[in-house]
């Protein structure tokens, strides 16, 4: 029997929406009922996950391909490959947490508690779908869908400024979209058609102008720089991160941002590898910008949300960095950096909206001293910011670091500025935690983290030290679907530099 393992991820999530939806006003079964139904989609995941054969050597697994719209070429087709599966993975992870987080956010007043837990469950479904999409129309419905929940989880549970934050989101969002659909159409038109006309396997090695590709390459990475977001698209994301919920914002930073990079990956370079090379020296130029005007920035921050946002910008920098140096060591260290930076995304936001919610406030100048008075919640920011700073032992290390030896191999230039970033971010994550936890003791009193806090923070420390002390099972995952991709593009890795007076010496 083939089990529909990707619809069933899907739909999970969506059914648990609508459950919550309709629930009574007045039950008490909403939190308790959409933590269950992400659970079990978590559950049904993993299951997923042992269908997956690493090495099978097929482009994509778990394919489901039905005609949906025949006459202009549009298929329901699902399938993952290992960058694919993983950003499913990630994603799928993070919503149980992030339910529990969010756990107090709204009361159990009126319907508005159903309303934030079904946009949740919505959003994982979501999620899902954009990933999985091996439709590069279906690919475009889920990119445009997913805004959907995100504009009302920010639009209607937000801060104060949360229409403006919210309607910026979907301002820069839809452009983007729009841009990307002209070029979406563009590939329709030089590419096979017929009735599988927009499939991703359909659409690899076409044969096509060179200044068409390059215009259909500018088209979908804008689109994909926007969501990334890259540097100087990037000014959406601090206001939307300071005025939505912590939990919205680890969906949003640490989840739905990787549709950007991952876009980059699965639709620029395997569709349009001789404009990706000629955009290179561009894009690496706007990633170095992300890095180092987002690290700056971030150090320059007194809002604690914003501050976190403006760290994703750089860390993005990184990812793209990785991906257009088009060696196997970068892009799997950048493919990889996007699992790590969700993990430490989650941590940095939901245990700085614990502080938050206890001081009601986010200037880091309300702080100070508070390792005295919350040392829990106080060491758990310390252990998110080294995850953020890639402290070797922690998660984003490893990634981090293949990046920049995999740029030292091709761009050595590159590499060079690119170490720098280590030592911005050391500089914004320990001045953050200097400001909020060090110094004397101030004068509040409130409760350290609750037991509920402890099972949001316990599996993201945990995922810190599991991939920062044995991440093999996931590069293996990424690696074959990392070479897949170099092979459309037609680049091999740089051969290692041999030096001449030792070679000749060790043949003597």
């Amino acid at each position: 029997m083939n089990v529909p393992w990707l619809t069933t991820l899907l739909v999970l999530p969506l059914l648990g929406a609508l459950v919550v939806a309709l629930l009574p006003r007045a039950s008490t079964a909403v939190r308790p009922v959409a933590l269950g139904f992400s659970v079990a989609t978590l559950g049904v995941a993993v299951l997923t996950a042992t269908q997956y054969s690493v090495g099978s050597g097929e482009q994509f697994q778990l394919t489901e391909i039905y005609p949906w719209i025949p006459q202009f070429g549009v298929s329901y087709a699902l399938g993952v490959d290992g960058i694919s599966l993983s950003m499913i993975l990630l994603g799928l992870v993070l919503v149980p947490i992030c339910i529990l987080a969010a756990w107090d956010d709204v009361p159990a007043e009126g319907r508005r508690q159903h309303t934030y837990f079904a946009l949740m469950l919505s959003l994982a479904s979501m999620v899902v779908g954009v990933f999985a999409a091996i439709d590069v129309f279906l690919f475009y419905v889920f990119f445009e869908a997913m805004l959907i929940p995100v504009y009302f989880l920010i639009g209607m549970f937000g801060g104060t400024r949360r229409a403006r934050a919210a309607t910026t989101f979907l301002l820069y969002s839809l452009a983007g979209g729009l841009v990307m659909l002209v070029a979406v159409i563009g590939l329709y038109l030089v590419g096979p058609r017929g009735t599988d006309g927009f499939l991703v396997t359909n659409l690899i090695g076409l044969d096509m102008p060179v200044e068409v590709g390059r215009w259909l390459f500018v088209g979908f990475f804008i689109a994909f720089a926007i969501k990334a977001p890259m540097w100087p698209l990037h000014t959406w994301l601090p206001l939307a991160a300071e005025q939505a919920r912590p939990a919205t914002s680890v969906l949003l930073v640490g989840v739905l941002d990787k549709v950007g990079t991952y876009g980059m990956i699965r639709f620029c370079l395997s569709f349009f590898p001789e404009a990706s090379q000629w955009a290179t020296p561009v894009i690496l130029g706007l990633a170095l910008a992300s890095m180092i005007i987002g690290a700056m920035l971030a150090i320059g921050q007194d809002d604690m949300l914003r501050l976190i946002a403006y760290t994703s910008v750089s860390h993005f920098g990184f990812i793209v960095m990785g991906i257009f140096a088009f060696t196997t060591v970068t892009q799997t260290g950048a493919t990889l950096y996007m699992v790590n930076h969700g993990f430490t995304t989650a941590g940095l936001f939901l245990v700085a909206g614990m502080l938050i919610v206890r001081r009601g406030s986010r200037d880091i100048r309300d702080f100070g001293g508070w390792q005295r008075v919350t040392p829990v919640i106080a060491g758990c920011l310390l252990v998110a910011g080294l995850s953020g700073l890639s402290l070797p032992g922690l998660n984003s290390f490893v990634s981090e670091f293949m990046v920049i030896v995999g740029l030292f191999q091709r761009y050595s230039w590159v590499g060079v500025i690119a170490a720098t970033g280590v030592i911005l971010a050391a500089v914004y994550i320990l001045v953050m935690y200097r400001r909020i936890a060090t110094g004397p003791r101030p004068d509040i009193d409130v409760p350290d983290m609750t037991r509920r806090e402890k099972f949001v923070v316990a599996p993201i420390i945990a995922a810190f030290l599991v991939l920062g002390f044995f991440p093999k099972p996931v590069l293996d995952l990424l690696e074959p679907a990392v070479q897949q991709t170099l092979q459309h593009v037609g680049v091999t890795d740089p051969a290692p530099a041999i030096d001449t007076a030792t070679a000749e010496g060790s043949d003597r």
